[in-house]
């Protein structure tokens, strides 16, 4: 059964226009896909649909099918203020902020429930992300249960993979953690 879930709130508005010369086009809007006893969840605005989406998250969902994938956009204005101090002559987007967009994503994956971040393996940056860039994010779920899930993500800007991530694993916060009761 493929359920549809709606998209609240304010009308979309269109994604800024990557800058000239940064190789980014505009994101092509994927058709919708589903499998057998999933959701999936078609392109909206990211804060009617995945709740912490923005600065440390991604701009703008393609796609999410619960327990199989998902697709985002994640743009990088000039405004940050990351980019006075990494680095001044040289701005790059600190690699702990593309990690962090990934998680989002894989925890939109997921699906519902509040999912943590417990272990991330095989992370590989290999380029960089500057200012202007428009970085396309997708994640695919290898294992999935209730209480723990696991994703492989990529990010790619202009064109090219700048970032990997050979697992991604969330746990519920359902969870007991260890060392508690």
């Amino acid at each position: 059964m493929t359920t549809t879930v709606p998209t609240a709130g304010p009308t979309p508005t269109p994604a800024p226009t990557p800058a000239p010369g940064s190789g980014a086009g505009p994101a092509p809007a994927p058709a919708p896909v589903s499998g057998a006893g999933s959701t999936t969840v078609t392109a909206g605005p990211v804060a009617a649909v995945v709740p912490g989406g923005g600065p440390g998250g991604f701009d703008r969902l393609l796609e999410a099918v619960v327990g199989e994938r998902a697709a985002a956009v994640r743009n990088v204005p000039a405004t940050l203020t990351c980019f006075t101090d990494h680095f001044p002559r040289h701005p790059v987007l600190p690699g702990v902020l593309l990690l962090e967009s990934m998680a989002a994503l894989a925890r939109t994956a997921a699906g519902p429930g509040t999912w943590r971040l417990a272990a991330v393996r095989g992370v590989r940056f290999k380029h960089f992300v500057g200012p202007g860039d428009q970085v396309h994010l997708t994640v695919e779920v290898t294992a999935h249960g209730p209480h723990r899930t696991e994703c492989r993500a990529t990010a790619r800007a202009g064109g090219r993979v700048v970032a990997t991530a050979r697992v991604l694993a969330l746990v519920s916060d359902e969870t007991t953690r260890e060392g508690t009761a």
